[in-house]
């Protein structure tokens, strides 16, 4: 990081992300890095900054809670700043805290666990208004046999077969804290079915679309188009006879973000 920053701000952020491409900036398309970078600059009104996300959400992905890194070469009168972000932030945006932070703080590096949270549900056709929040088949899911499936996934596993083109170097193995499906009472509308879920994940960190890939598998075990041993076979890193399935990405939310050093 260059010398010239001198001041380190950690900033939780809450956003809607169905209407968004994604955290990353990618130049004519709306990111939640694009939204932040062009607000700071305007509250900074051009002076020097950077910005640094705890992590990638892919397109229409949603957080609760996630968090990014301000770096700024000169202080700044913190409330009347971090007010300014959030009035001219768009309104599926919002700042929740900051905190300081020192110079050997790493947003990526310092991260102890990330919780993410998929809301889905299955049968008749859900209201349109809660497609930004979850992910509805209109096939029956055996709840009880997915419960099992994502308990399988506790602990440490090869998870080659849940990544999105991996390269031969990878290293795939990836250790779960916790893996279970719950019952909804997180999220509450009158437009959601009477009844949805949630797949329920803490890692410390996730590869691109696995999270997705996993809660697709889920899905074909709930249809009971794979069984509960081909699921088990599929995360010893060897050979892999289950169809590769990406879940919807607007199901998909962080939930929480937690780092070691802060």
């Amino acid at each position: 990081m260059s010398q010239r920053f001198q001041h380190f701000y950690l900033i939780e952020i809450q956003y809607l992300g169905f209407r968004l491409h994604g955290w990353q900036y990618q130049n004519g398309l709306k990111t939640v890095q694009g939204f932040l970078e062009l607000t700071v600059n305007f509250v900074l009104k051009d002076k020097p900054f950077k910005v640094m996300g705890s992590g990638r959400t892919d397109a229409m992905v949603s957080a609760a809670s996630s968090y990014f890194e301000l770096f700024l070469e000169e202080p700044i009168q913190e409330d009347a700043f971090f007010q300014a972000m959030n009035q001219n932030l768009p309104t599926d945006l919002k700042i929740l805290s900051w905190r300081t932070v020192t110079k050997e703080f790493n947003i990526i590096q310092d991260v102890q666990s990330k919780e993410y949270n998929y809301f889905f549900a299955f049968g008749e056709k859900q209201h349109p208004f809660s497609a930004p929040f979850m992910a509805c088949l209109p096939d029956e899911l055996d709840i009880e046999l997915m419960q099992k499936g994502a308990g399988l996934f506790e602990g440490g596993h090869d998870f080659v077969h849940f990544c999105h083109q991996p390269k031969a170097d990878k290293n795939t193995v990836r250790e779960i804290i916790t893996s279970e499906i719950i019952p909804n009472e997180e999220l509450k509308a009158n437009f959601f079915p009477d009844k949805s879920y949630i797949f329920r994940l803490i890692g410390k960190g996730f590869m691109r679309y696995q999270i997705r890939m996993m809660m697709g598998v889920l899905f074909m075990l709930g249809q009971h188009k794979i069984t509960l041993d081909q699921l088990q076979q599929s995360l010893t890193g060897g050979d892999n006879n289950i169809e590769k399935y990406t879940a919807p990405a607007s199901g998909l939310m962080v939930k929480a973000v937690t780092f070691k050093n802060v």
